[in-house]
């Protein structure tokens, strides 16, 4: 009983069809998130602000 091998990724036709779907989609940029940055931002002036009222006591 000889049975055909299957392809575990699945057939060169639903590889096409994966290879345009991201084509499609648009590429994100390198750049870091906004929101990170302003919450990174945020933080920074948290700590400054702690640091100047603890030293005033």
């Amino acid at each position: 009983m000889s049975q055909t091998p299957q392809d575990p990724a699945g057939t060169t036709h639903q590889f096409e069809a994966f290879q345009k779907q991201g084509q499609a989609q648009p590429e994100k940029t390198g750049g870091m998130n906004t929101g990170l940055i302003v919450g990174l931002v945020a933080v920074v002036v948290v700590v400054a602000i702690a640091v100047v009222a603890l030293m005033m006591v």
